[in-house]
């Protein structure tokens, strides 16, 4: 089996997010059971106009003979791939909702809405750790359809469902099921997600589109299906309208990148075997390995070996399931954690807080005559390592975020590599391995770390 993509101003108040109380449409629902068996027209003919199709374009590089390309030679050439996604209007001066991975790389997008117009999209925000982003095209003063955001929703397992998309290019197309499960976390798509799991029709084409309940309100962002074939076989996940709730009123608000608090805990899921040493009574929660000695985990006092049962009362699980229960609020909010030390449970409240910044980053591009040039290089703190997607209680140090031509690139340094040490000397920071690179010498030994191994090599000048 395998999981497939499927691919500040006072109007940001008409975002279209549902508040408390938004969810009565009477007009838009059907009026009783019998008639909801009979048909959910009333709920297409208010969200189809709003769902959109997005085309992005995008330059690959190709190797022309891929038996040379084993031993690193041969031509290359660019190729030019075009993919298909969904999307939802939730603005209606045309901001629009859909997947990263849709436009990941695109050098072009064109959104084509429900009459048929195409228009071109530029990118205001792109969230790949929600594998999210908001485009935007220009409405020209038209309002445009919008579809309801419902963050405050709670699906419950066996609600019915709609999924609407674009499904093989084959046109705007809408499928029904039920929410067949929650809180769905590892199943390795996005790391900011509790994904609702449905049993409605999602194909390739779906992604972005939107997953609605029967209020025709956007409960979650379709994204990705378990199948041997690629096509639809019944499990089908969708992001949650909380996560890319942040990500709208981000891009709303002028921002480019979507900040989400953190606990400054390291964890591990719960394994039988460690829940019997610790005398639990049931495998539920993670147990923390590791506190950040500044974090909101620490302020609270927080311990390696203890077990995070819950956040706000919602059942932890895993990682996954605690990056996002904390990740949905926002810096500074309060939440209680279920945890427990020993054999003693406790409530722990304490404030999350944005991944510090320190130290800074301070990128320097490494010229002269060392083994590093070409190459530019960044401090990496909790924050810039959760940017990159890497693990901040691992990723310290100096890492290469760029490689142009030069020496670096001609010895094969890649960007996510860690600069540890040089000439047996640990390296710490920028400004230290700046100076270390233009000390007079005739070689140097680079140690590197590329996905966990390190590696030492010598280089003369």
């Amino acid at each position: 089996m395998k999981l497939h993509t499927t691919t500040a101003m006072a109007g940001v108040l008409a975002l279209s997010l549902m508040g408390p109380g938004a969810r009565a449409q009477g007009d838009l629902v059907p009026p009783n059971a019998a008639t909801m068996k009979m048909s959910f027209a009333p709920i297409v003919r208010r969200v189809a106009p709003a769902v959109v199709n997005v085309y992005s374009k995008r330059v690959v590089r190709q190797q022309v003979d891929p038996f040379w390309a084993m031993f690193g030679g041969g031509m290359s050439r660019d190729r030019v791939e075009q993919s298909l996604g969904s999307g939802s209007i939730v603005r209606g001066d045309g901001l629009i909702l859909t997947n990263h991975h849709n436009i990941e790389g695109a050098t072009e997008i064109r959104v084509v809405t429900s009459d048929r117009r195409e228009w071109p999209a530029t990118v205001l925000l792109d969230d790949a750790r929600a594998d999210l982003a908001v485009l935007k095209i220009d409405a020209k003063g038209e309002r445009l359809p919008t579809i309801r955001v419902d963050d405050l929703a709670d699906p419950q397992v066996g609600d019915l469902v709609l999924a609407v998309g674009d499904p093989f290019g084959v046109g705007q197309t809408v499928t029904n099921g039920i929410v067949s499960a929650k809180a769905r976390s590892d199943i390795g798509a996005g790391d900011y997600a509790s994904f609702i799991q449905t049993d409605a029709s999602i194909n390739p084409g779906n992604s972005g589109g939107p997953l609605v309940d029967m209020s025709g309100s956007l409960i979650g962002v379709n994204t990705a299906i378990v199948s041997s074939s690629g096509a639809s076989a019944g499990i089908g996940f969708a992001i949650p309208a909380a996560v890319a709730r942040q990500v709208i009123e981000t891009a709303a608000n002028g921002g480019r990148e979507v900040v989400r608090p953190w606990l400054g805990a390291k964890t591990q899921e719960l394994t039988p075997e460690m829940a019997r040493s610790l005398g639990l009574a049931s495998v539920r929660g993670v147990v923390v390995t590791d506190v950040w000695p500044t974090g909101p985990a620490a302020h609270a006092g927080l311990a390696r070996g203890d077990v995070i049962q819950s956040v706000d009362g919602a059942t932890i699980d895993d990682d996954r399931g605690l990056t996002f229960a904390v990740g949905a609020h926002r810096p500074g909010d309060s939440v209680t954690l279920a945890v427990v030390r020993g054999s003693s449970p406790r409530a722990v409240r304490l404030n999350v807080d944005a991944p510090p910044s320190d130290p800074p980053a301070d990128p320097r591009l490494l010229t002269g005559r060392n083994p590093l040039s070409g190459a530019t290089v960044a401090n990496v703190s909790p924050a810039e390592a959760y940017r990159r997607r890497l693990d901040p209680f691992a990723a310290h140090g100096v890492l290469v975020t760029k490689v142009d031509n030069g020496y670096g690139a001609s010895i094969g340094v890649q960007p996510g590599d860690f600069i540890r040490a040089v000439n047996g000397q640990a390296i710490f920071s920028t400004g230290q391995l700046q100076g270390v690179l233009s000390a007079p010498t005739g070689s140097w030994a680079l140690s590197i770390e590329r996905n966990g191994q390190v590696i030492t090599a010598r280089f003369s000048a």
